[in-house]
């Protein structure tokens, strides 16, 4: 049995494990970087391979909720295609934790990824989920092992009430997109990772004074340490217009930026880096049982090494203010569809910066409809054909400059 007492232990809503060291709605942005640094975990030792491996605690109980929904789950269509979740968590509880918030009792996944590795795994998409998007969430069993009934709410509250299991099953509904594996991040390494990377380069247009955050950074170009880092993703009210969409794009930039870094061979490479990144980056997981172990994530991510940077792309689902409140969201339509549409076909998905906010552009893709197995007979399927130009969306790769 997995050992649920050790660092990022469990998944629970109401923070039983996860509380002891989750950090706020940034937490998952270290979890793609961590996948990155596995890739050099070869070099470095049985002993020290089976220590990291340790470090990965397996969600055994989303695992068996999910066992019980599996036939309304959505089927997956292309073999090899991958969609993982990245969940974080925003609770105060836990040592060191405090000092960012109070502690309520209870945690929501303030910021939610959806990561798409195509098949031939020549592209990786990484789509933010809004935490106030208004979304149907499921009935979901409670941690007294209750149950709650249908609702529409705000989708970070459906980690509150069921935990992972609970926001896996919400995504799907509101995707249709099988999720394959699921990674709740602790962000208890954080500051180590970016630390042991010697830090983490970004542009700054204007001077930061954020006291809430306790930064102070000059404007221009700007290398973060880990406290500093943190900060730099937490910030919210002293940086660009106060909103959580363009704190999501600050936090896809910064993870482009990390990713630039990891992968540089200064850091592959030189092992008296690559450890500690590694030993940070593993003690930060709560994963599905199939990736709870470093051979796990290395058979899942050996073939993003090659993925070049402009084909790691960042983006949030096309959201505007929903209409009965201005403080939630609510998809954009047909935008939205469009991209869980392609995603689960694993059809290409291109980003640009420049287009309008909360929209896709491009031409449309052709659709057939195409019957397809869902386990309970035969149904139409909305599958994208051979379209005219390649669908675009608001967004950006890890190679992209922000001083640029």
């Amino acid at each position: 049995m997995t050992d649920r007492t050790g660092p990022g232990a469990g998944a629970s809503p109401t923070g039983a494990g996860l509380a002891r060291r989750r950090r706020r709605r940034w937490v998952q942005y270290s979890a793609l970087g961590a996948a990155v640094v596995v890739l050099g975990a070869v070099g470095v030792g049985l002993v020290a391979y089976e220590k990291l491996s340790r470090n990965i605690t397996a969600d055994e109980e989303a695992a068996a909720e999910l066992a019980r929904y599996e036939k309304e789950r959505p089927t997956a269509l292309v073999r090899d295609a991958q969609n993982i979740l990245l969940i974080g968590s925003d609770s105060r509880s836990g040592d060191g934790n405090k000092e960012y918030g109070r502690d309520s009792g209870t945690e929501r996944s303030d910021t939610t990824i959806l990561l798409h590795l195509s098949a031939n795994r020549s592209s990786a998409t990484a789509v933010s989920l809004p935490r106030d998007l208004m979304v149907n969430v499921p009935s979901c069993r409670r941690p007294d092992g209750t149950r709650t009934r249908p609702m529409f709410a705000m989708f970070n509250s459906a980690f509150e009430v069921g935990g992972s299991a609970c926001t896996i099953r919400t995504v799907e509904k509101l995707t249709n997109i099988r999720v394959d594996h699921h990674v709740v991040v602790d962000f208890h390494g954080f500051k180590d990772m970016v630390d042991a990377v010697d830090g983490v380069e970004v542009c700054l247009k204007e001077p930061i004074d954020d006291k809430a955050a306790k930064l102070k950074l000059p404007a221009g170009k700007v290398v973060l340490d880990g406290e500093q880092a943190l900060g730099y993703v937490r910030a919210r009210k002293s940086i660009g217009d106060g909103s959580d969409t363009d704190r999501m794009e600050r936090q896809q930039r910064f993870l482009g930026a990390l990713v630039n870094k990891v992968q540089s061979n200064d850091v592959l490479l030189n092992p008296a880096r690559l450890y500690p990144m590694l030993d940070a980056a593993t003690s930060s997981l709560t994963t599905d049982p199939d990736l709870a172990s470093l051979r796990g994530l290395y058979d899942l991510v050996r073939g993003m090494r090659n993925i070049p940077t402009e084909r790691v792309q960042f983006l949030t689902v096309p959201r505007t203010s929903y209409v009965y409140n201005a403080n939630r969201d609510q998809l954009v339509k047909p935008a939205a569809d469009k991209l869980f549409t392609l995603l689960r076909a694993d059809a290409p998905v291109a980003v640009a910066k420049d287009l309008p906010t909360d929209s896709a552009s491009g031409q449309d893709s052709a659709f057939d409809y195409e019957e397809e197995s869902n386990g309970n007979g035969k149904s139409k399927v909305k599958r994208p054909g051979t379209p005219t130009a390649t669908p675009t969306f608001r967004g950006n790769t890890a190679a992209e400059d922000a001083c640029g």
